[in-house]
């Protein structure tokens, strides 16, 4: 064994010491860090010939990359929809590396069986049905993939072809509808061999980002043959929600496969006063869920649901001496891209059994609060204009004068050291976001956030309106 590989072995438990002591101070520190430090780029440095062990190497991270490093573990991380790490999933994590299992194969059992249980455990959070079969993924752009890969042996199925034996030239032309798509359903689709061009966008409700039904019945009318439509039960923007049962009664008549993209809507399920959002979603044919939003797992961790598991299998099918057959019950190789991964559930199973469904329903309602709260102090401000109502945990606003996207970008440049915010664009107008999902995040975090806006206006070049 290498010499330094020997010595760091010898005094393994002091160097996991010094290294739970680091964390520790970055997690105490989340409060006083700047949400997003200073772009700073540390200069570039060769590859050591020879190392000198860990203790070094945990000194330079220290000095070089972490001070360039976000809070996007703490409470004002408000960009993108961004979850936390929960003490027990943080736990769960390091355990999973410890452990370093690969749990794709029956043949090495123990991983695979505590991912299924993980799986039926949020099967039941999300109210849906045993008709749901899913799996870990490593993100909502692999879960819409996987969903997607599965619609498009659907299609195969009723044109009498198999597009993962024959390719997806043996389908032809093919439509994908839908009303706000999530810009991975159009990546996906290019993956596929589908194309980006078979996204057909569909007229949504006035002033809404939920597809319009009576516009999708009359997109699915004009059209021949079978197709896709791509719901959503939480848009990026303004978390507005398709009609779910609505579309369920015209896929009764029109015979579309249902894809639901409910990244991070789908944890409306939990809150009884926003449960009705997700009504209807358990019918879906293929469903995206996201963990490391809401469920405050450590990047990268989601799940993907389908009630046709048999053709999932003919997609993802992997043929290898050292494998285990289909059978009724396909081994985890044979249903998702990846041939060999982490125990990605570890997490996800730590932090449900520690908390269960009583501590996420908590997060979900805290979280939803806060961004009303910040809603209402954005309407209610001269200088700012809300642009959708909060339905559930994200705030989408402007300016309200002269809203460009230069003005924007500096407003949030001004608050980067109390939170974080990322721009978008919504009804043509360049605006920003703030999402609620961290599970840190309080209502004193809230009045922070509110108050570093409220500055950040009245220092815009040209300040806030008179009111």
């Amino acid at each position: 064994m290498h010499p330094l590989l020997a010595a760091d072995l010898e005094r393994l438990p002091d160097l996991l010491e010094d290294a739970r002591r680091h964390a520790v101070a970055f997690l105490e520190g989340l409060d006083e860090r700047p949400v997003v430090p200073l772009a700073r780029t540390p200069a570039a440095v060769p590859l050591p010939a020879r190392g000198d062990g860990l203790s070094a190497a945990l000194r330079g991270f220290a000095e070089r990359w972490e001070p360039g490093l976000s809070a996007g573990a703490g409470p004002r991380y408000l960009g993108f929809v961004t979850g936390g790490v929960t003490p027990a999933a943080l736990a769960g994590d390091w355990l999973t590396s410890t452990v370093d299992q690969n749990p794709m194969s029956s043949l090495d059992p123990a991983g695979q069986l505590l991912e299924r249980e993980t799986v039926g455990w949020l099967r039941e959070l999300f109210g849906l049905s045993d008709g749901h079969e899913g799996n870990f993924v490593s993100g909502a752009t692999m879960s819409n993939t996987v969903g997607l890969a599965i619609a498009r042996e659907w299609l195969g199925e009723r044109l009498g072809v198999s597009p993962a034996e024959d390719g997806a030239a043996a389908l032809g032309p093919v439509r994908v509808l839908s009303g706000s798509p999530h810009s991975s359903v159009a990546k996906t689709l290019s993956m596929l061999g589908l194309g980006r061009s078979a996204l057909v966008p569909v007229a949504t409700l006035p002033g809404r980002e939920a597809v319009d039904p009576a516009a999708l019945e009359r997109a699915l009318r004009e059209g021949a043959g079978p197709c896709v439509v791509v719901a959503n039960a939480g848009t990026v923007n303004t978390v507005d929600f398709d009609d779910v049962r609505a579309l369920v009664a015209l896929r009764e008549k029109y015979g579309f496969w249902l894809h639901v993209d409910a990244a991070f809507g789908a944890f409306a399920a939990l809150s009884p006063a926003h449960a009705h959002l997700v009504d209807g979603v358990d019918a879906a044919d293929s469903l995206c869920v996201d963990l490391h939003k809401w469920l405050n797992v450590p990047y990268d961790s989601a799940v993907q649901f389908t009630r046709r598991r048999d053709l999932q299998a003919r997609v993802f099918q992997n043929a290898a001496a050292y494998l285990g057959p289909l059978g009724d019950t396909p081994e985890a190789v044979h249903l998702t891209p990846e041939n060999s991964r982490r125990l990605r559930a570890l997490t996800a199973w730590l932090t449900l059994r520690a908390y269960g469904r009583d501590g996420y329903r908590e997060i979900v309602e805290r979280c939803a609060a806060c961004a009303h709260t910040m809603g209402e102090a954005v309407a209610a401000h001269p200088g700012l204009r809300l642009l959708a109502p909060v339905r559930l945990n994200v705030v989408c606003f402007t300016l309200a004068e002269n809203p460009t996207a230069d003005r924007l970008a500096a407003l949030a440049r001004e608050m980067s050291d109390t939170a974080f915010l990322t721009p978008t664009v919504y009804a043509g107008r360049p605006a920003l976001r703030a999402a609620f999902s961290n599970w840190r995040t309080t209502a004193d975090d809230t009045e922070r956030v509110i108050k570093a806006l409220t500055a950040a206006v009245d220092a815009l070049p040209g300040g806030a309106p008179a009111s």
